[in-house]
């Protein structure tokens, strides 16, 4: 094989895999809370206790893909007909 086609083998494997990924499970932990949905604080004595909600998630601790954000984009393109003009009457006349 040529690396060339190996490049190109391996892109489409990982974005098939990826794909794969966004379609089975469109929700990931949030980056930020890792997936808690709340900060980690230490009191006075070094022991672990809760903390605010995460801005991020807004608590839940999921935040959708980048995979999964773009192929919703894509489908409400879609379904309201893209850039298509509207269809209007033909005057007579």
């Amino acid at each position: 094989m040529t690396p060339l086609l190996l490049t190109a083998a391996c892109l489409l494997a990982i974005t098939l895999c990826y794909v794969s990924l966004c379609r089975s499970s469109p929700y990931g932990d949030c980056r930020k809370c890792r997936g808690f949905g709340f900060a980690m604080k230490t009191d006075r004595k070094g022991r672990l206790k809760r903390g605010k909600p995460c801005r991020r998630c807004k608590g839940h601790g999921k935040r959708i893909r980048v995979g999964r954000h773009l192929y919703n984009l894509w489908l409400h393109v879609y379904r309201d007909g893209g850039d298509t003009p509207a269809k209007t009457p033909a005057a007579k006349g």
